[in-house]
């Protein structure tokens, strides 16, 4: 046992105890709303997963090319909306509801292109639920029994703010919220003490994303925590000084915690004293169990080829989406991942070519981890989410002269699941005949949250700090025609 767990000296003990029960019942009222997996237990439903894998593309893949072709664009390739049978979609209600532009609406021309652009892959049924998706995920198809599609979300920016939004619920003109994998952090307790709660890896890669995995008003602990797939060096400025031993530093820790326990006691309820004090004995920890989860030396050739690390075009992803497999199976809640770069799924341009190379750097990792979790019994409690911050246009971009590309589409588009108690080779909800509006109420991406904290036991309507009420539109509801 490290020195710093031992108990305190008797007075220590009795002055930390006095500190925190005689004049500390705001640290224990505290505690008690920071939740720890408790607090909310009454009311929550019971929890299917007990962790997430949370798989984001960054730059909006175009759902018409991915998961919810789209035929009808290419009988009516080259005509406008208002020449094909269907009622132009938008004028539809829906996009109007669903609109909301920074830039002034009479200079924005998103969403609105109305020359239709056929599809640039083809497609087909998969697997025996008869799912169809397209020819760019062959590996994907072989698991499509496994996944759960959601093929009515929207949002609301249309640019690339969306990237905070589909993790936030908040649009870029309104009040910051933390992210989804910081409530998640919050309304749990932690199932392995000497790693975080949620982990990042592969993101953000930019200072205005920062925010998709902030806790913000949650406090620092609940925030996402970037390592990186790197054993020797996992954790930035998560290295001991070389001129300082183990022992040295567990002495170091340990003097911090009963001076620290000093200070608890002349200032009880300090709550940012006793996030620092539990901030440096978890990144001791961390030194040891760190590397050892993205240390990937230990596993098969047959595991390593199941991810693509083999492969030059797949290794990245391979890399990323193997260590989220490992970090769920030592206990962490909530691993985000970024399979590929900031922005390259942005396909104003060049559609085809982007999309065929970008779909070969991730299809075959991410079938790996559905395949591998599966085979180690952790997919049912294991929920993947697979998603990305908008769709694409229908309609061909015609902006600078484009000839073969599509614009941000927020109307609709399609994310998926899979384990953790959602439906196996299930389609729910639809955009219409040419993919631009998502159909009746669709989901705001707030639902997804909510069906994913629903998913982990936790109601997300109680999530809730004093003094910090949420809107309607942050709760979101679950999505209940998914759930197994």
């Amino acid at each position: 046992m490290h020195p710093f767990l031992h108990p305190l000296p008797a007075p220590l003990a009795r002055r930390r105890f006095l500190g925190r029960g005689g004049m500390g019942f705001g640290a224990l009222a505290l505690e008690a709303l920071l939740g720890e997996g408790r607090v909310h237990a009454a009311a929550a439903p019971p929890a299917r997963a007990k962790s997430v894998i949370w798989i984001f593309l960054s730059g909006g893949y175009s759902h018409l090319e991915t998961f919810d072709p789209k035929p009808a664009l290419d009988r009516f390739a080259g005509k406008t909306y208002d020449q094909t049978p269907f009622d132009n979609p938008v004028n539809s209600p829906a996009h109007r509801k669903r609109f909301r532009s920074v830039p002034a609406e009479e200079i924005n021309v998103r969403d609105v292109y109305p020359v239709i652009y056929p599809m640039q892959v083809g497609f087909a049924p998969r697997g025996q639920s008869g799912i169809e998706i397209t020819d760019w995920w062959p590996h994907l198809a072989g698991v499509v029994d496994e996944l759960c599609f959601v093929r009515d979300m929207w949002t609301t920016d249309n640019d690339h703010a969306a990237e905070n939004q589909i993790h936030t619920g908040r649009h870029r003109l309104d009040e910051p919220q933390p992210g989804i994998g910081a409530w998640a952090s919050y309304g749990l307790g932690s199932l392995n003490e000497d790693l975080p709660r949620y982990v990042v890896l592969g993101g953000p890669t930019r200072s205005d994303t920062r925010q998709s995995i902030d806790a913000l008003y949650l406090g620092p602990k609940h925030g996402g925590v970037p390592l990186a797939v790197d054993p020797a060096d996992p954790l930035p400025f998560g290295r001991r000084h070389p001129s300082q031993n183990e022992r040295e530093q567990a002495d170091e820790i340990a003097l911090a915690r009963r001076l620290g326990a000093l200070a608890a006691a002349e200032r009880p309820g300090d709550a940012e004293l006793e996030a620092r004090l539990r901030a440096y004995e978890l990144a001791f920890r961390m030194q040891t169990a760190v590397p050892e989860a993205v240390n990937l030396a230990d596993e098969t050739e047959a595991t390593r080829r199941l991810y693509g690390l083999d492969l030059e075009a797949t290794k990245l992803a391979g890399e990323r989406l193997l260590v989220a497999r490992r970090l769920v199976e030592r206990g962490v809640r909530f691993v985000h991942v970024f399979p590929s770069p900031y922005g390259v799924w942005d396909s104003h341009q060049k559609l085809k070519e982007n999309h065929t190379r970008l779909c070969g750097t991730i299809d075959l990792p991410v079938a790996g981890l559905v395949r591998d979790l599966r085979a180690r019994g952790l997919l049912d409690e294991t929920l993947v989410v697979f998603c990305t911050e908008f769709g694409r246009t229908p309609g061909l971009e015609q902006r600078s002269g484009g000839v073969d590309g599509r614009d941000h589409h927020p109307n609709g588009f399609t994310v998926w699941l899979a384990g953790g108690g959602v439906k196996r080779g299930h389609v729910h909800g639809a955009t219409d005949e040419l993919g631009y509006n998502a159909l009746g109420d669709g989901h705001y991406v707030t639902d997804l949250h909510a069906t994913v904290l629903h998913l982990l036991g936790l109601d997300g309507r109680a999530l809730e700090v004093p003094g910090r009420r949420r809107l309607e539109m942050d709760h979101g509801e679950p999505i209940l025609e998914i759930l197994a």
